[in-house]
């Protein structure tokens, strides 16, 4: 068990660590991070997505685990506004305390420990992923928003909450994560095989995404200032890679889902946060430091709780 955990931790671990030597070198300073995200998310992703569902057939998709895996990001994210009342700093710790980082982390790791089967699972989440929980924190968080302003200027006018949420459903599907993995799905269903000169270079661009991301993640840590909110990060970091999972964990196993798909469900949320949540925080100005400190905290503490997790979740087969 240990060395399976650890065979599939060690390249992802010193991958990240390679990445944090080069940030911390100044190797590679602040103002190449944007271009390498762009280079990551626009173009190797997109790739990577496309090629991996090319070949799936929907009747192989299984939708039982995904919705587990919602039902419990629900539960806690209503949780955290229940617990620090219906407001922007609130939503936006909601999703920092649900959303992880399936892409840039996730991918490489489930393709790693469980490969082609684990693969299909965890795409099977990516493409709904950013969907379901960027557009419900959007449209809470314009709720909240306009909440606010209403109690500060006596009801001023904003745009329609049908408005709202059409604006947020687009955003989510227009987009470099879940497009590839339509695109590819639809590609899928048609029967045609993709020919070998466009399939090569298609494959050989997904295949330099898993270590680029990687090494980007600890480039970005390297960079990354924590200061006096590493109490805050920390609590933001536990509840995210521990508390997350375990909800997922028994939400699924209360739902009869057993085996490989329950447990790329659970080791998907016990990823750390996914950088989405900061720029949510940017967006609507609330929490900007504490988030991207907690992205920093559970991304490092994820080294531990990521083995601990897929240790235990051996036992839920």
């Amino acid at each position: 068990m240990n060395s399976f955990v650890i065979s599939s931790l060690v390249p992802v671990v010193v991958l990240i660590a390679v990445g944090y030597l080069a940030g911390k070198r100044r190797w590679i300073g602040g103002g190449a991070v944007k271009d390498l995200s762009h280079l990551i998310f626009l173009l190797l992703a997109p790739a990577l997505l496309f090629r991996a569902m090319s070949t799936v057939h929907v009747e192989q998709l299984s939708l039982k685990p995904v919705a587990a895996y919602f039902i419990a990001s629900g539960l806690l994210f209503a949780g955290t506004l229940a617990l620090r009342g219906f407001n922007r700093t609130a939503a936006v710790i909601a999703l920092a305390n649900t959303y992880s980082n399936t892409v840039m982390i996730g991918i490489a790791l489930i393709g790693l420990a469980y490969g082609e089967a684990g693969m299909v699972v965890l795409l099977t989440l990516i493409s709904l992923h950013s969907l379901v929980l960027l557009t419900s924190a959007t449209v809470v968080l314009e709720l909240a928003v306009a909440r606010e302003q209403a109690g500060a200027s006596g009801g001023e006018k904003r745009p329609s909450m049908a408005r709202t949420v059409m604006r947020a459903l687009r955003n989510a599907i227009i987009h470099p994560v879940p497009l590839p993995i339509i695109a590819g799905l639809l590609f899928a269903q048609t029967g045609l095989v993709m020919p070998e000169a466009i399939d090569k270079p298609i494959q050989l661009l997904g295949q330099a995404f898993g270590p680029i991301a990687l090494v980007m993640v600890g480039i970005t840590l390297a960079l990354t200032p924590i200061g006096r909110h590493w109490r805050g990060a920390l609590v933001q970091a536990l509840v995210k890679n521990l508390l997350h999972p375990l909800l997922v964990a028994l939400i699924g196993w209360l739902l009869g889902v057993r085996g490989i798909p329950l447990t790329v469900m659970v080791v998907a949320a016990a990823l750390p946060i996914g950088a989405n949540v900061f720029l949510f925080s940017q967006r609507y100005r609330t929490a900007e430091d504490l988030v991207t400190a907690s992205v920093a905290v559970s991304t490092v503490l994820a080294l531990a709780t990521l083995t601990l997790v897929m240790m235990c979740v051996q036992w839920l087969r």
